[in-house]
């Protein structure tokens, strides 16, 4: 692997000023919520924001005694609360486009080995968070309400309120979101030289206590929330030291293929200042022969 502090600045002359950042950030920041508006105005059209509170509602619906309905307490919980679901939805829908305006943002003061690294990142960082947001949905939900259920007294009816259904799930959705990007932050460890993947085998017995420790903190007081969020934690850990490991044997190539190019362009460059000081000392030898 190659050290960029070893060659020559590929980033040299690059430079720009604090004003044109800020230029960038703004459009970088302009297309994201233009993304975002136009995500959202294809929901609203189509499931539209009804159709996503029925979707959302399934899990808990299906384990709800028959016609029994989600309630809404607040005055204004049936305008606010969809709008809620169509802007998450609307993200979710949008998530690719924002990681690639990140991306774009960052992407002129990295070296082009960071930079082969912004297409791969951007796939599966999204499909990881889709699929721990399908996880959410079409597991854990039915498994921690269905548990629930089952321990709630005969003499208690359970009617949960849209807003704070809505509010546990998209804590949810966040927390397995992020917690299945796990092999993605593994594999930028080890490709940034910050740990080798040696250290992460090594590592594994503390990061299993830590699974659960994360996931006893963010998920609901519940086993079955708990035991799905550390589980699949462990698994992904697993997943992303494998992955580390083939992403360094393919890359490996690409990066002696760079080391290879720097170090001839330096012997070409070392060629070039050698003909130009021969040169300089052709013209010297002429001059003088000319006075004499």
């Amino acid at each position: 692997m190659t050290d960029p502090t070893n060659k020559e600045d590929e980033l040299a002359g690059t430079e720009q000023p604090f004003v044109q950042h800020l230029v960038e950030l703004r459009d970088r920041l302009m297309y994201s919520m233009a993304g975002l508006v136009v995500c959202m105005v294809l929901l609203a059209f189509w499931p539209s924001p009804s159709g996503l509170i029925d979707l959302i509602a399934m899990p808990i619906r299906a384990h709800m005694p028959p016609g029994a309905k989600l309630i809404a307490v607040g005055v204004f919980s049936p305008f606010f609360v969809p709008l809620k679901v169509l802007m998450m939805a609307g993200v979710l829908l949008a998530l690719p486009w924002l990681m690639y305006q990140a991306w774009a943002f960052v992407a002129p003061g990295l070296y082009g080995h960071e930079k082969r690294l912004a297409v791969p990142l951007i796939f599966f960082g999204s499909a990881l968070a889709y699929g721990g947001i399908a996880f959410v949905q079409l597991f854990v939900l039915d498994k921690m309400f269905a548990f629930i259920q089952a321990v709630t007294p005969a003499s208690v009816a359970a009617t949960p309120d849209i807003a704070s259904y809505v509010e546990a799930i998209l804590g949810l959705y966040l927390a397995f979101g992020v917690a299945f990007q796990v092999p993605i932050v593994v594999v930028l460890l080890v490709r940034m030289n910050m740990v080798s993947i040696a250290k992460l085998k090594e590592f594994r017995g503390y990061f299993i206590v830590l699974s659960f420790v994360i996931a006893a903190v963010l998920t609901p007081p519940d086993v079955i929330s708990q035991l799905s969020l550390a589980v699949p934690m462990c698994l992904l850990y697993e997943a992303g030291i494998f992955a580390a490991g083939f992403f360094l044997k393919n890359t490996k190539a690409s990066d002696d293929e760079d080391a290879d190019k720097d170090k001839s362009k330096g012997k070409d460059k070392g060629k070039d200042k050698g003909k130009d000081k021969d040169k300089e000392k052709d013209e010297e030898k002429d001059e003088d022969s000319s006075k004499s």
